[in-house]
């Protein structure tokens, strides 16, 4: 025998027992411990089993495509650390939103494909009975885990698409800060039987620095008299001295009025009436409002659901109240329940309620209690909950019935929204506790641009003191009349030489003066009794609340 036919035995002879590429002539422990090794190469470098122990070819091309998935990760890690706010944009973007989506899901099949590749490979006929299956469940997590994983980012990815385009613009113009803030004023529109039009009952700016994040809520009482068109505004025309067409001019009465009589004032805008409560709030802040956001309450009460609900601290007793009986005098019938004072977890029905109940009490404790919930659900939905309930979470995203926020900026504003998350938030309202009952009837509005300026003010000032998340900003404002310190609590606008406490250090009222514990069958026995004026007094402290 020649020396080079020797060599091509000696070549074919080594091939032949290489337990990796023919584990037919290994024995069984090391082709039990080649099947897991296999699954492992597929897992973590898709292609690396092929190459060792299948098609090469195949294998080549998945290891490139793993590589370019790599290059791809680093790339995006890279923009988290310098950039997240074109990340973000991509993401949130309809067609490259899309592109990503479609990448997914061709990952995830071919991931799939090359576990379906490995089974073949390992040859479990090969494999003892008893080790049989054990490979099979390792191999199938393995899929789950990898090609799973890239399905469900796909579908998740699917579930914001779809989101986004049902709440937000598909194009529009950018929307540039105004004195390094971005002002977005949000509507809650609470639409009944009992309603005219959409008047929202809520209404609240939020203010967040361009810079840092830092954020403001400024509620405005829906019964502001005489409100201030900003100077571009269409409205001025009508209204060159404000909204002042008597008892019935409301700030939030403007929605409704544009939208049934001055819409040819707003051509070519898709809701002439939001856009108008937007420019009567500017002007009556004086600041510029960018965007707006009309949420319904329904809407509302599912995205609470979603979240899995809110946690607060109630300062008093809060009625679901019954149906209207004598609204000349505004008294209701029997609640249909009660939300006791104290430490809550509320799901999105208890939740509402507790935003829009005003029995017993007046609008500026229904506006502190919005405040509350709004900065419950900001600060209480957190990573984990957001990806575990993202569906329903999205879902109920799309009750918002309008916003003019293009999708296009989507991605600096949630980089914004990332910023804000879990710093201090100020507040002020155009009424008690920062004001006198009686200022949103004759307000001050020189006074309102002062107090305004003052909140954002101190916001970018880097000496400014540090406030609790459920703190009003500042605590010691100047009462309208007097310029000296003003109560948080009391609603007399008496002046203070002291500052008033914040908020989140009351005591729950869960006893009444002498000491009985208050529960809802008392409340309800006065209420049957026709003796209101005892709940008002019990009741009187459910204005106060905290995040929890």
């Amino acid at each position: 025998m020649s020396n080079t036919q020797l060599h091509r035995d000696e070549q074919q002879g080594g091939v032949l027992t290489d337990p990796v590429r023919h584990p037919a002539s290994a024995a069984a422990p090391v082709r039990t411990k080649r099947a897991f090794v296999l699954i492992l190469l597929t897992l973590f470098a898709p292609g690396s089993a092929q190459i060792v122990a299948g098609d090469r070819r195949l294998g080549r091309r998945a290891l490139r495509v793993t590589l370019a998935a790599w290059v791809l990760i680093v790339l995006m890690l890279v923009l988290v650390a310098t950039n997240r706010t074109l990340l973000i944009g991509i993401v949130t973007n309809p067609v490259s939103s899309l592109i990503l989506i479609l990448l997914l899901v061709a990952l995830a099949v071919g991931w799939a494909i090359l576990f379906v590749n490995t089974l073949r490979l390992i040859r479990p006929v090969l494999l003892e009975p008893r080790v049989r299956p054990a490979v099979g469940v390792a191999l199938v997590l393995a899929m789950v885990l990898s090609s799973g994983s890239l399905g469900y980012a796909a579908y998740l990815l699917n579930i914001g698409r779809n989101a986004i385009g049902s709440i937000f613009n598909a194009t529009g113009p950018a929307i540039e800060p105004s004195e390094g803030r971005y002002n977005f004023l949000m509507m809650g529109g609470d639409a009944g039987a009992d309603r005219t039009g959409r008047r929202p009952d809520s209404l609240s700016v939020i203010s967040v620095d361009a810079e840092t994040g830092k954020t403001a809520i400024i509620s405005i009482p829906r019964n502001l008299q005489n409100a201030q068109f900003s100077e571009d505004s269409p409205m001025r025309q009508i209204y060159p001295d404000g909204y002042d067409c008597g008892n019935e001019c409301l700030i939030n009465a403007i929605n409704t009025e544009v939208t049934n009589e001055h819409q040819d004032l707003y051509p070519g805008v898709a809701d002439p009436g939001a856009q108008a409560t937007l420019e009567a709030v500017s002007g009556s802040l004086g600041i510029k409002v960018q965007a707006y956001v009309l949420v319904d309450m329904e809407g509302f009460s599912k995205l609470i659901d979603a979240m899995g609900g809110i946690r607060i601290k109630a300062g008093g007793w809060v009625p679901m109240s019954g149906l209207m009986v004598d609204e000349a005098n505004g008294i209701h019938g029997m609640p249909e329940g009660w939300i006791p004072a104290g430490e809550q977890h509320l799901d999105g029905h208890h939740a509402l309620w507790y935003g829009r109940s005003r029995e017993f009490v007046d609008d500026y404790s229904r506006i502190q209690r919005q405040q509350c919930v709004q900065q419950a659900m900001l600060k209480q939905l957190d990573p984990a909950t957001l990806l575990s309930k993202f569906q329903d979470i999205a879902e109920a995203g799309t009750k918002v019935v309008d916003s003019n926020i293009s999708a296009s900026q989507l991605g600096s504003f949630v980089d914004l929204a990332v910023k804000a998350k879990g710093q201090d938030v100020a507040r002020l309202t155009i009424g008690p506790p920062d004001f006198n009952a009686s200022f949103s009837t004759v307000p001050d509005f020189g006074i309102i641009h002062d107090k305004v300026r003052q909140l954002l003010g101190s916001q970018a000032s880097p000496t400014a003191g540090a406030l609790d998340d459920t703190m009003v900003e500042p605590l010691a404002r100047q009462a309208a009349s007097g310029g000296q310190p003003m109560a948080a609590g009391p609603l007399t606008g008496v002046p203070l030489t002291q500052p008033a406490p914040a908020p989140s250090d009351f005591t729950p009222v869960t006893t009444t003066p002498d000491g009985q514990p208050i529960t809802a069958e008392l409340l309800n026995e006065f209420k049957r009794n026709g003796d209101e004026q005892s709940i008002r007094e019990l009741v009187a402290t459910n204005g106060q609340c905290a995040p929890l």
